[in-house]
């Protein structure tokens, strides 16, 4: 049974072999993942059709096109991995003692295999088992020099060294496309304002031990956010607009692409009519996108659409950045950390807990009063949310 990369988008015309998560000869199960897939979209595996032994064509690093068979399975007949010699007089093969799997020296741990070594530890300490897989894998600092196979690179145990060359990925490549045009095709400027959270923290102490209880997810801030900018997307519809030709084009809905960083760099899935959503049903279909990039299962019509982009760099300890856009929409806004600042409040300096706001807009199609305006409306709805913001 041929083992081919699958089609995957009309605008998708090759993929990366990016690593093989089962070696050569090795037997695998219906089922099982075997590797995984990089395009300049997505990272998604390739899982068995059917149970064997796989042979591997196309090594790791290397570039091919959708169709490519790029290995095979010599088909067994059995649903399982399983070895080991039969045990005496039972008949059967006796399964040998789970273990987690030793990655080898200076090699990325992908999230099947994270996932495999949880599952494997049986321990139930998923994340200590995963933070062993991965410090294993970090022990090696191996040097990347290109193989004898076109566009292929492996890892190489020399020493001393004193750079480390690899080839972008495609989503990389594609990543630094995107925001090379951002920069050279729209007249992008932004504009800063900042944000009391004292409100917010408040609703969330107050509330999310219940939201938790009858929803399965925490109340974070982005629902405020993305409820905040929806409403003031109603009233400065420019923002949600984008340029066509010699047109403006002014969507009457609002997918809002939420930024998230995954391990092969930032990709945008959208809230489609978040409009329409309730707290919980941004917060669980965050968890979705958050939990589907790790484990490879996010598809390009995640990506697709979008007319406007909310990120938040504050998760990573930013207090201040210039977020760029993500073409074709014409702004994004940009959420930064909670810092304790003093801020004047009726004459008297008081302490509360403050995030700066960034808006990064097309000049071509958003005027700078427009923009300003947009930003002070998210402003007060996050600093005044019990009324606009909250479900009844």
């Amino acid at each position: 049974m041929e083992i081919k990369v699958p089609e995957v988008g009309e605008s998708v015309f090759e993929a990366l072999v990016a690593r093989w998560l089962k070696k050569n000869g090795e037997r695998v199960a219906k089922d099982e993942p075997l590797c995984e897939i990089e395009t300049d979209k997505i990272t998604f595996e390739i899982n068995a059709d059917a149970a064997g032994i796989l042979s591997v064509k196309v090594p790791e690093g290397t570039t091919v096109k959708i169709g490519t068979v790029i290995g095979a399975i010599e088909e067994t007949g059995t649903g399982t991995a399983e070895t080991g010699d039969r045990g005496p007089g039972t008949g059967e093969k006796q399964k040998q003692p789970a273990t987690v799997p030793a990655p080898e020296p200076g090699r990325h741990v992908s999230p099947s295999e994270r996932k495999a070594a949880r599952e494997k530890a049986g321990t139930g300490e998923g994340v200590s088992v995963e933070e062993k897989v991965i410090s294993v894998a970090e022990q090696a600092e191996p040097a990347l020099v290109k193989s004898e196979e076109p566009m292929s690179y492996r890892a190489t145990g020399a020493g001393g060294d004193r750079e480390t060359r690899t080839p972008m990925t495609p989503i990389r490549r594609r990543i630094a496309e995107r925001l090379l045009a951002a920069r050279q095709q729209t007249a992008m400027l932004t504009s800063f304002n900042e944000a009391d959270m004292s409100r917010v923290l408040v609703l969330r102490e107050k509330h999310g031990e219940e939201f938790q209880r009858r929803h399965g997810v925490k109340l974070g801030f982005m629902p405020f956010f993305v409820r905040a900018c929806v409403e003031a997307l109603q009233e400065f519809p420019a923002v949600n607009a984008r340029i066509d030709g010699d047109d403006l084009v002014f969507h009457n809905f609002y997918d809002i692409g939420i930024a998230v960083s995954g391990e092969k760099g930032l990709v945008v899935p959208v809230l489609r009519d978040a409009d329409r959503l309730h707290f919980a049903e941004i917060e669980k279909k965050i968890d979705d996108f958050v939990e589907r990039i790790k484990t490879n299962r996010l598809t390009i019509a995640d990506l697709q659409g979008g007319t406007f982009t909310i990120t938040n760099g504050g998760v990573f300890g930013s207090l201040m950045s210039t977020p760029i856009l993500n073409p074709p929409q014409s702004a994004v806004l940009g959420m930064h950390a909670v810092q304790e600042r003093p801020v004047a409040r009726d004459g008297q300096v008081v302490i509360r807990p403050m995030m700066y706001l960034a808006l990064s807009y097309d000049h071509r199609v958003i005027d700078g009063r427009e923009a300003v305006l947009f930003l002070k409306k998210v402003k007060e709805y996050i600093e005044e949310p019990e009324e606009m913001l909250l479900e009844g």
